[in-house]
């Protein structure tokens, strides 16, 4: 793998309770009974297998600082903020028009969020404090993904951190699952674009340290799901 070991210890985290998870859902549920109710179930079977928002959390710290979710989708990270009590800013950026629009109407009452319709191809928003990269850069080129990883770690402040969730180029059976569970999530319609690049740890690593982060070996992030997500924790020293 590249310089890293192929299996690290997992994260202890765990998706949220059935309870937890429809709670968050249920902001998601039309309100005429015709509607659709792609993105409850979506929200239900997410929150409920995936470990994700529990890993990241433990990893976010509770210091008040402002986090900026690049490559949100539906914002489901903003509404696990409220929910476990977390009042720091948040701003969630997708390029996906409609899932913005989507995000911006299940939030409403969720105290300081906010939603743009952005490419993080493009410029990204004036930030500093905490910034979230969660299941995005296999979306990019190599080149981008470059740029990308530079632009998210200037907007991190001293002692502020990069959470990062990605796959990585492993070569094993997780590698190749994903890579399939990625082509299907564009051919169906969920995700705006194919995946186009899956990242070498140490390439990924120097990137982030070359910005003048700290960061930690990868640690797997895929709790019982069969994915190859790792999680990447990177800070700026105070």
């Amino acid at each position: 793998m590249d310089g890293t070991p192929r299996n690290g210890t997992p994260l202890p985290c765990s998706p949220l309770t059935s309870p937890q998870a429809r709670a968050i859902a249920e902001a998601f549920r039309p309100a005429q009974a015709w509607g659709s109710r792609r993105d409850y179930y979506y929200t239900r079977g997410k929150l409920g297998s995936d470990p994700l928002y529990d890993g990241v959390l433990q990893q976010l710290p509770e210091d008040g600082q402002p986090v900026l979710d690049l490559g949100c989708g539906l914002g489901l990270f903003a509404h696990v903020l409220r929910q476990r009590g977390r009042g720091q800013p948040y701003l969630g950026v997708d390029v996906d028009a409609a899932k913005i629009e989507r995000a911006r109407q299940a939030s409403e009452g969720l105290p300081a969020v906010r939603f743009e319709c952005l490419d993080v191809q493009a410029a990204l928003p004036s930030h500093v404090g905490h910034v979230l990269l969660l299941d995005v850069v296999q979306y990019l080129d190599a080149g981008p993904q470059q740029t990308l990883l530079r632009a998210a770690s200037a907007r991190v402040s001293p002692g502020g951190r990069l959470l990062l969730r990605t796959p990585l180029a492993t070569g094993d059976g997780r590698d190749r699952t994903t890579r399939v569970a990625d082509r299907l999530a564009w051919l169906v319609g969920w995700m705006g674009t194919r995946p186009r690049h899956y990242p070498q740890p140490k390439t990924l690593l120097a990137t982030l340290s070359e910005a003048g982060l700290r960061v930690a070996a990868p640690r797997p992030l895929h709790g019982r799901t069969p994915f190859n997500s790792w999680l990447v924790v990177a800070e700026r020293p105070e």
